[in-house]
């Protein structure tokens, strides 16, 4: 169950909003979600994210943990510090192999790093737990802060050197059944993606694996603040990354260069397929059928929340401010008082307290600003639904709501409103 709480006012909400854009800044993404109060800036690659920035985080943190339910992968936590030994036995602990490390060393003696990545540890926790072909499969995820020494942290939430991932990693006994494991995976990450409002720009690409493997898929959206070139094939739903984009890899999924668009693109999510060399080195093995022992089948799974929240900002905007797709907005109504007159206040109270009873997720903007103030922050917050509370509305018992995406204006009674926006019976 999804336990954010369900409203607040929003002259108890310390953030403000800003009219001048950053003066560091030259992403869009930064800049809209620094002037709509959702992020400070701590240093270049290094954000932190304020009430309404959290909550968009948790209602993407909401929509993965349905889906890895739906999957059966279990949530954990793994720690930050990781040790030097274990990543030397996979070889990725050297810096001129693995260039995003940071490293410290410990007061008692000895070198640590801060986890970038955690194959090699969630690998060698599942040597305690994972000792017969009837353990298998299983596929385990987290939450976590991840942290990386990115040589040029820049696009503000797009790429830093501190970012909250979703990692989720997959143990089977063999090929066959890897391969309906990732599978479902790779379906549970498109219908994130469907959900989080980018669904009709996001593609499975065809890529190179990095630091992890030969080849990987990755979940590519197309955005004009990407770093990456993909070529694509949409009505074949084909992408492919620039970097393999070579003709034996076209020839394999029946395209040609020629029916191919170029475009930018921003990666939203990785899988890859370790096959069994990475149980190999780390020693992760299971007992089959007929007692030989055999290493365990790998997979490794990855979206970046953060990232993620910074795509939907920069590909659900105008010149207004953010546009929030509804199932990731903070709110699913903006309530505006407008004026101090005794009857709009008590009015606009009582909707918003049938809104917090009745499960109505709503910011209710109760400060004592002109007209003019309010909608401009309203507009830059960017919550699906604005609903007016004015002394216009008090003699028709209807209220004037304004859809943020198409600027459409209808008038509901308070019932109707609250109906269609409930979720969950909640408290402000």
């Amino acid at each position: 169950m999804n336990t954010i709480s369900t409203g607040l006012r929003q002259s108890r909400l310390f953030t403000k909003t800003r009219k001048e854009v950053p003066a560091d800044e030259t992403a869009k993404n930064a800049q809209l979600l620094i002037r709509a109060g959702y992020i400070h800036k701590e240093m270049a690659g290094v954000y932190a994210y304020l009430p309404l920035g959290i909550r968009v985080l948790e209602k993407l943190k909401h929509i993965i943990r349905e889906e890895m339910a739906m999957l059966g992968c279990a949530e954990l936590l793994m720690t930050t510090l990781q040790r030097k030994e274990l990543w030397e036995s996979t070889d990725r602990w050297d810096s001129e192999k693995v260039d995003v490390w940071f490293k410290s060393h410990l007061a008692v003696g000895g070198e640590i790093g801060f986890g970038w990545s955690h194959e090699e540890p969630i690998g060698n926790m599942l040597r305690d737990h994972v000792a017969s072909y009837r353990d298998l499969p299983l596929s385990v995820y987290q939450f976590q802060t991840k942290l990386r020494n990115e040589l040029r942290a820049k696009s503000g939430i797009l790429r830093g050197r501190e970012f909250l991932m979703k990692d989720a990693y997959s143990f089977c006994a063999d090929e066959a059944q890897h391969e309906q494991v990732y599978e479902g995976m790779k379906a549970a990450y498109l219908r994130v993606f469907d959900r989080a409002g980018i669904g009709n720009d996001t593609f499975v690409t065809f890529a190179s694996g990095g630091a992890f493997t030969e080849f990987s898929h990755e979940f590519q959206t197309i955005c004009d603040a990407g770093e990456d070139t993909c070529y694509v094939h949409r009505e074949k739903g084909i992408a492919i990354n620039e970097e393999v984009a070579h003709e034996p890899t076209l020839r394999s999924l029946g395209v040609t260069r020629d029916e191919l668009t170029p475009v930018r693109t921003v990666e939203v999510g990785n899988i890859f397929n370790f096959g069994r060399r990475k149980a190999e080195q780390l020693d992760l093995t299971f007992t089959d059928a007929s007692g030989v022992a055999i290493p365990v089948w790998m997979g490794s799974y990855g979206i970046g929340v953060t990232r993620l929240m910074g795509v939907v900002a920069e590909t659900h905007a105008d010149e207004r401010g953010i546009v929030w797709p509804g199932a990731i907005a903070p709110f699913a109504i903006h309530l505006v008082r407008l004026g101090q007159d005794e009857q709009v206040v008590k009015a606009a109270d009582d909707l918003f307290a049938e809104c917090c009873q009745r499960g109505v997720e709503v910011l209710y903007d109760d400060r004592d600003l002109r007209a003019g103030e309010k909608f401009a922050d309203s507009d830059l917050i960017g919550i699906p639904t604005r609903v007016v509370v004015s002394e216009k509305t008090l003699h028709t018992n209807e209220f004037e709501t304004v859809d943020r995406a198409t600027g459409a204006v209808t008038v509901r009674s308070s019932e109707a409103l609250i109906r269609s926006h409930a979720t969950h019976r909640g408290t402000c």
